[in-house]
């Protein structure tokens, strides 16, 4: 009876430990540059809120179409503010939704109560970067009537989220010199996806540069500028946006 005793005090003891060490790595997010933070402020193009999420409304008009975004695993939200300002400087509503532990996957459906939070809103898209971008993959799929696109930013959904049948308008940005979301990834979920699918290779952008964090383990070094990069990110999407009309 000791015996089994200390056994399950060894066993309390570990996951105890562990659940720790998850909670510890999960609260440190990589953290937003100072760029990022400038950005969450309104001025007389934008309006930015915090409701939960941060929310970028263009000023002077009433968007009718707007984008969900999901962060990046790890990342702190905020980090998305400068490209999610210029998307909504284009005229579009723009929600980044932060996540339980800073993880899209407890998240995926977060969507929902932002859709039911804008019902002026007739077309949305969603889309997110690496892990969020296929949590928001999941969500197009269990909620394919609440949203018309879908933009992976250095993403691909999970094999179970078959989207290619969808009727989904859905754009797939990444960049050649991703070292976690590769080249490789990316082509392997073309079978996932509409076979008329956006693919929108960034030649020389990488990773991290999807947000303004600074650099992530297992990334390569990009051989554009983040401003370069984050330009083509924002056109390629604003594009998607502008076919949801």
């Amino acid at each position: 009876m000791r015996t089994f005793k200390r056994v399950i005090l060894i066993i309390v003891l570990i996951l105890a430990v562990a659940t720790a060490g998850f909670l510890v790595w999960a609260y440190t997010p990589a953290a937003a540059m100072p760029e990022a933070l400038t950005a969450l402020q309104s001025d007389n193009q934008v309006q930015v809120t915090d409701e939960g999420w941060m929310v970028f409304e263009p000023t002077g008009t009433q968007p009718d179409t707007g984008l969900i975004l999901y962060p990046g695993g790890r990342v702190d939200a905020r980090s998305y503010a400068p490209i999610a300002r210029a998307i909504a400087q284009q005229g579009y509503l723009v929600v980044i939704v932060p996540m339980p532990l800073n993880l899209a996957v407890f998240g995926a459906g977060s969507a929902e109560e932002v859709i039911a939070a804008y019902p002026e809103i007739q077309h949305w898209a969603i889309g997110g970067h690496s892990l969020g971008g296929a949590m928001a993959a999941n969500f197009a799929k269990s909620h394919g009537s609440d949203v018309d696109g879908l933009a992976l930013w250095a993403a691909y959904p999970a094999s179970s989220d078959d989207l290619s049948s969808s009727g989904l308008q859905v754009v797939s940005i990444y960049g050649t010199r991703d070292g976690l979301a590769t080249g490789e990834k990316i082509d392997a979920s073309r079978p996932l996806l509409p076979a008329d699918t956006i693919w929108m290779p960034i030649a020389g952008g990488n990773h991290a540069q999807f947000g303004w964090y600074g650099e992530q383990s297992g990334d390569n070094p990009s051989e554009i500028s983040r401003t370069d990069q984050q330009t083509q990110i924002v056109a390629a999407t604003i594009a998607l946006l502008e076919n949801l009309k």
